[in-house]
């Protein structure tokens, strides 16, 4: 008899531990963790609960996201849609135009590529890009890694905030270069900085997007275009 309850503790112990791993288990699921944690793991970058989150003690246009810094859970985005379906934080509209009107009287020729995008559609854009390496005959850990260098993990992308856009250029009017130039010389008086310049990529953890423009006030964009620093080192002056 004490051998058969002895089994039957055994059986019931087992079964409530795997009733447990079960429930987790859908937890898990349904809140998208494995999806992203199995990600991480994939690209060899700390546990997601050891990151920290992204402050606003600077203000927002000063919050600072990257891989070590996400997006909060509960973000609020007050949303202005452009003229050709991209949308972008309405409160950097204001300057955006102006500095879009007065690219065109200079006889350069922006639009905004991307916009906001949510974390689903970030998470399509990384894995088409390592599904693009894997296709060029990368291994899976080299397509991953190249993949991160121009691709944000979802979480960490400014994008996300709505207040970072990709720039390009109408090319029926003018060259990329055109806009590429014109912006790095004059974003600033806007309110804007280049996010990811050339020469910063050890800090910044992204390659040169010289499309890739981050709204950040004209006090801060002003500081950064005449120290050179990227938006990490200008938040650590400020520390």
């Amino acid at each position: 008899m004490k051998r058969k309850k002895r089994g039957h503790l055994k059986n019931m112990a087992l079964f409530m531990f795997l009733l447990l791993v079960a429930c987790v288990g859908y937890f898990l699921v349904v809140n998208g963790v494995i999806h992203y944690s199995s990600k991480l793991k994939s690209f060899g970058i700390i546990k997601q609960e050891e990151h920290n989150t992204a402050s606003d003690k600077y203000g927002w246009e000063l919050m600072l996201v990257n891989r070590d810094n996400y997006v909060p859970d509960i973000y609020e985005i007050d949303f202005m849609e452009l003229s050709n379906g991209q949308k972008i934080d309405s409160r950097i509209y204001p300057y955006l135009q102006e500095m879009f009107d007065d690219a065109r009287n200079a006889g350069v020729y922006p639009f905004v590529r991307e916009g906001y995008r949510t974390a689903e559609e970030q998470q399509q854009i990384l894995d088409d890009k390592i599904a693009a390496y894997r296709s060029e005959g990368y291994t899976k850990h080299m397509a991953e890694e190249t993949a991160m260098e121009w691709v944000a993990l979802p979480g960490t992308s400014e994008h996300q905030l709505g207040i970072a856009v990709d720039i390009n250029a109408d090319t029926s009017k003018c060259s990329r270069d055109d806009v590429y130039n014109w912006l790095l010389e004059n974003s600033y008086k806007y309110g804007f900085i280049q996010r990811y310049p050339s020469g910063k990529t050890s800090i910044t953890g992204v390659a040169n997007e010289p499309w890739h423009y981050r709204y950040v006030g004209k006090d801060a964009s002003e500081a950064i275009h005449q120290s050179g620093m990227c938006l990490e080192e200008y938040i650590d002056t400020l520390d």
